[in-house]
């Protein structure tokens, strides 16, 4: 493999561990897929593949002896790759997107608690507040409590979050206008435990002297902003210290929490379509048969005659 469809592998890897918390089995997994894609290519430059390679590619795991099953989760990985690949601006289109696969059944999203979401905002706000920390300890933990009480009242995608402008802390309003996928503009609630984070951080940001910045969570990297590993890693870290070790937990989870538990709540689905920035709302729907999953689990779990059946 040659080394710059090695770099955009590696990049692809990097986010799905730090935006969806992918476990190291899964990383492996993606990477076994998307290596045997890219030998298959034999070097071409991704940003000039067709939809008609893509296709020579199946048909050559069909003649391999793929089972459809495993066709399918292959091409599932190219097309998030490809995604990924046009997200980030590295390649001018999708060719995957037009791609017709096997009919597999979609995943539920991963979602916690919202005992779990009170824990670790608990532990945000505690950490913000313990005696005898340093100046640079103290800083990133009113970062990271912003971070989570921003991601959960608004339920941005980490990218959205992570690249908020400064003049996010500074509104008035109770919400923001947010510019998410393919440039569109929507409305985000933003509630007072969020804009008090918000108002704590950028004082202390001020007061460190790094407060002239475009960004709302400023780095010295590249982008200027905060990176969605450099978040990933941190709420891991957090979601240990809140007694959380094992949950799973990444800024995608929260996104999904603020969905699940807007929905638990009664609130409608076109309006959490809204929220959450989704064009189509059969991608909001999904979020319904989590809590249809947990209804069902309560009824086996509770109901007196469940051990009948």
């Amino acid at each position: 493999m040659s080394r710059i469809p090695r770099q955009r592998l590696n990049a692809f890897l990097d986010m799905l561990a730090a935006e969806r918390g992918a476990a190291r089995n899964t990383l492996d997994a993606y990477e076994r897929d998307i290596s045997d894609y890219l030998v298959f290519l034999g070097g071409k430059p991704l940003e000039g593949v067709s939809a008609d390679e893509i296709r020579g590619w199946l048909a050559d795991l069909a003649a391999r002896g793929l089972k459809a099953s495993s066709a399918a989760r292959r091409l599932s990985a190219v097309r998030q790759f490809h995604r990924f690949l046009y997200t980030e601006g590295l390649s001018p289109g999708d060719p995957a997107a037009a791609i017709q696969g096997p009919r597999q059944g979609r995943p539920l999203p991963k979602v916690i608690t919202i005992d779990a979401v009170d824990r670790l905002l608990g532990a945000a706000r505690e950490a913000c507040e313990r005696a005898g920390t340093t100046p640079a300890a103290r800083l990133r933990a009113l970062r990271m409590r912003c971070l989570v009480e921003m991601l959960y009242a608004t339920g941005l995608r980490v990218s959205e979050l992570i690249a908020l402008p400064l003049s996010a802390a500074t509104t008035r309003e109770r919400f923001l206008i947010v510019r998410g996928k393919g440039d569109k503009e929507r409305l985000v609630p933003l509630n007072e435990a969020a804009r008090l984070a918000a108002r704590a951080w950028l004082e202390a940001l001020n007061e460190a002297g790094q407060g002239g910045t475009r960004w709302l969570f400023p780095s010295d990297g590249e982008s200027g902003h905060l990176t969605r590993q450099a978040f990933g890693r941190e709420l891991k870290a957090l979601g240990g210290a809140a007694g959380l070790p094992g949950a799973p937990l990444s800024p995608h989870v929260l996104r999904h929490a603020f969905a699940s538990h807007l929905l638990q709540n009664g609130a409608d689905l076109r309006v959490v379509q809204e929220l959450l920035g989704h064009a189509d709302i059969a991608t909001t729907q999904i979020y319904t048969h989590v809590l249809d999953e947990r209804l069902k689990s309560m009824v086996r779990d509770l109901h007196p005659l469940a051990d009948g059946e």
